[in-house]
């Protein structure tokens, strides 16, 4: 028996070795796959994204019932009061209220942040030959998407009970492209108290706080030349007021450079600095 046994295993160890012999040359003699470039790793991560709605489709509810109900609500509340009647206010709302709404749904980025790092997901990432930043870009442009069919759903519906923009087709396109740069600039901002605070409820709490002063200190609702002066001071120069304006007028069929520049400016300012904090939290976590 021990002399069979014996004669098994050097069978087995012979069978073995060529496997073995074959697999170190495959590994030492074939090239390494070249390592994935910034853009296509930050693709990679959006895609990701993009699977977790697949998955999880209650996610669109915020981009979906939320600015159907904020068009509607707001604008036969406030129309005959504010304008007169709702076709007027329409004109003047839409833009506004579409700036508003997707500047809130930025702040579901930090949640999503704050949520993959708890669950240890983020560790995983960091282990990864990519470009740093990739995980961090891939989940804004993911939300890009979701910031698209919130503009599509809330123009719809605009368009259904009186909106009538003089710009046409190209003057949507053109404040649409505006306001999703600016988007992405601003939800860095989230991913920075995404990676800072502890729990997702945190983040929502402290995003809320933030957005809604912004949102509503602002041009979305009404003229601000029927607001005190020092008030005036404040909304004239917020930078959800200069994209406000700027969606508005393209809308119209005009060309607001300034307020364009000054929307511009903001979305790399924040970008700049909310970024950079974003990425150092990043790789000291």
């Amino acid at each position: 028996m021990t002399t069979a046994t014996t004669t098994k295993d050097l069978g087995d160890a012979e069978l073995e070795a060529p496997r073995t012999k074959d697999l170190a040359s495959l590994l030492v003699a074939t090239e390494r796959p070249p390592r994935p470039s910034a853009w296509s790793a930050s693709l990679t991560f959006g895609w990701r994204a993009m699977l977790k709605i697949k998955h999880v489709p209650e996610q669109l509810f915020d981009v979906t019932a939320f600015p159907i109900m904020m068009v509607l609500m707001y604008t036969y509340l406030f129309g005959g009061a504010i304008a007169g009647s709702v076709d007027a206010y329409i004109q003047f709302l839409l833009p506004g209220i579409l700036t508003m709404s997707v500047v809130m749904i930025t702040m579901y980025t930090g949640v999503a942040v704050n949520n993959d790092i708890s669950k240890g997901v983020f560790d995983r990432f960091r282990t990864l030959p990519i470009w740093r930043p990739a995980p961090m870009v891939g989940y804004l442009l993911g939300d890009v998407v979701r910031y698209l069919i919130a503009s599509v759903v809330m123009l719809a519906v605009g368009l259904l009970i009186g909106y009538r923009p003089e710009g046409g087709p190209v003057g949507i396109a053109l404040g649409v492209a505006l306001l999703m740069v600016f988007s992405f600039s601003f939800s860095w901002i989230w991913t920075m108290f995404g990676l800072l605070l502890r729990t997702e409820k945190s983040v929502m709490g402290v995003s809320m706080m933030v957005i809604f002063p912004m949102t509503f200190l602002s041009n979305v609702f009404v003229d601000p030349s029927t607001m005190p002066g020092w008030l005036q001071a404040f909304v004239n120069n917020s930078p959800v007021t200069h994209v406000s304006t700027a969606v508005r007028e393209l809308m119209a069929g005009n060309w607001p450079a300034a307020d364009i520049a000054w929307s511009l400016g903001w979305s790399a300012v924040l970008v700049v600095v909310f970024g950079s904090v974003t990425m150092r939290l990043y790789n000291r976590k």
